[in-house]
């Protein structure tokens, strides 16, 4: 069994669940992550959602991962991405009224983003995107980045089994500001690469913090 978050942040539906945690020193933003799918096992528990988590915060940012409806103690049911967009405005909304006028940083984790993308991309409070192991082939509908004019950064593995390289070019190429780190012998769960993960988002994120 997972342990349960430390708040409910409401939601439409009812509540989602959540974990936040504080950084080590002062804070420098907010960091949402978002987690892959749910009729996959997706949850915030995930080792890919952790370590992204775990790099924001070692960034200075305070970082919250949720349970899309359904999930967990999350009450609703999944409704696919028109839910999972649901359930991500939700979450923003809940920091923006808890940390007021602070800088916040939205990644996620497969279907978590084709969801966050698309969410964050129109909201003008979202100053920076992450997205991990972009599921292109999965979701066609990927064009709303190409006028994304927010810094994004895509980590990706070269043996991905759900979207090539190629695939993942032939959208990155049409931003010309993306930041791509291709992980090589690397699979979509990342495996032998998590510090990796981590360590890259910390990197990525100082610099555009310090930018």
């Amino acid at each position: 069994m997972y342990p349960k978050g430390n708040l409910f942040i409401p939601a439409s539906h009812g509540k989602l669940e959540a974990i936040l945690k504080e950084p080590v020193g002062d804070r420098r933003g907010i960091g949402l992550v978002c987690h892959p799918h749910p009729l996959g096992g997706g949850t915030m528990h995930n080792k890919v959602v952790f370590r992204a988590a775990a790099g924001l915060m070692d960034a200075g940012l305070t970082a919250l991962r949720f349970n899309f409806s359904g999930v967990g103690a999350s009450t609703g049911e999944h409704n696919d991405i028109a839910g999972g967009r649901e359930d991500v405005r939700d979450v923003l909304q809940w920091l923006y009224s808890e940390y007021p006028g602070e800088d916040l940083t939205l990644a996620g984790f497969s279907f978590g983003s084709r969801t966050g993308m698309e969410v964050g991309v129109a909201d003008s409070r979202v100053k920076r995107l992450i997205s991990i192991g972009t599921p292109v082939e999965k979701y066609r509908d990927y064009d709303f980045l190409v006028s994304v004019k927010k810094p994004i950064l895509f980590l990706h593995g070269d043996q991905d089994e759900f979207c090539s390289v190629e695939s993942l070019r032939s959208l990155t190429d049409r931003i010309p500001h993306a930041d791509v780190k291709i992980f090589e012998n690397c699979g979509h769960f990342f495996d032998a690469h998590l510090n990796q993960v981590r360590e890259t988002i910390r990197e990525w994120t100082e610099e555009k913090l310090a930018a």
